[in-house]
């Protein structure tokens, strides 16, 4: 029995979202060139008919750079969300720009503290193997 289920699901189950490993490269840069993440162990997440986001392992990011912000949203699908700023950055570009579930619902339990960064902030290049 799960212990921390999304209750949204039993009102929409046509609602689908699904978590799968990334085949390939994940690089996240600032719009000055500063990579933050370069890794291959990325997680893509399909939510309905959203672009896949995906979400990179805080092992293969440069951590030092991010702040953790008072900032949280709530997605009756995955949980709540807290968010992080890129230290460095112009406000428009490095607050809130990372978003993280440390405690997401069961549906989505592979995301857990797996770090999510706005492409319309910073420069998010999935590279697909060959």
């Amino acid at each position: 029995m799960s212990t921390n289920s999304s209750p949204a699901y039993a009102k929409h189950p046509e609602h689908t979202i699904t978590v799968t490993p990334y085949r390939g490269r994940v690089v996240v840069e600032t719009p000055d060139g500063e990579v933050l993440v370069d890794t291959r162990n990325a997680l893509a997440l399909q939510e309905a008919k959203y672009p896949v986001v995906y979400y990179v392992p805080r092992a293969d990011t440069r951590m030092e750079r991010l702040t953790k912000t008072a900032h949280a949203s709530v997605c009756p699908f995955k949980g709540t969300a807290s968010y992080f700023t890129v230290e460095g950055q112009p406000a428009a570009v490095g607050e809130n720009a990372v978003w993280s579930y440390e405690t997401p619902f069961d549906e989505v339990a592979g995301i857990r503290e797996a770090l999510a960064f706005y492409g319309n902030k910073l420069e998010v290049r999935a590279e697909p193997d060959a």
